[in-house]
């Protein structure tokens, strides 16, 4: 059950956010940093993740807080170097995330989700070659999936099924 969606996602009455990131990800950059203003931990938290187990592209990494889980998606290239950048988002990467996401909603019984444009800002893809990916692995889940096409501040979507 997906739905495009206009509005903010912090917002979001969904159980949980998914996102797209660099496994070296600073979170100083688009929604990444919206999280982390409201969330500072989360940031924290992945950063120590990320030291401790240096994750590759593909992979997830679950973050929760009271009323919400932020699954951090490996869209991005990454090194892990002291100072390295982030690259950007392959379709590959993508697609072994939402495999690894469809899996989690899964196994933690989650209700309903919230994601953006995954891996088309920062991480530099099409949207045209993301939806499809999106719409494949995640478009026959029993649970309301809203997708964050257009981004209103300050605006609360009008999400189905929530």
């Amino acid at each position: 059950m997906i739905h495009e969606v206009t509005g903010d996602i912090l917002l979001t009455k969904a159980e949980a956010i998914a996102h797209g990131v660099a496994p070296n990800d600073h979170f100083d950059h688009g929604l990444a940093l919206a999280l982390r203003d409201k969330w500072p931990t989360l940031a924290k938290d992945f950063r120590h993740y990320s030291h401790q187990c240096h994750p590759k592209p593909g992979e997830l990494w679950m973050w929760a807080t009271a009323g919400v889980r932020i699954f951090c998606l490996m869209t991005q290239e990454g090194d892990h170097a002291h100072g390295a950048k982030s690259g950007h988002a392959t379709t590959a990467n993508v697609n072994h995330a939402l495999r690894r996401l469809r899996h989690e909603l899964g196994s933690e019984k989650i209700k309903s989700l919230a994601i953006p444009k995954l891996a088309t800002g920062i991480g530099g893809l099409d949207w045209n070659e993301v939806l499809p990916l999106i719409r494949t692995h995640l478009g026959d889940l029993p649970i309301p999936i809203s997708i964050y096409t257009h981004y209103q501040k300050g605006v609360q979507a009008t999400e189905s099924g929530l």
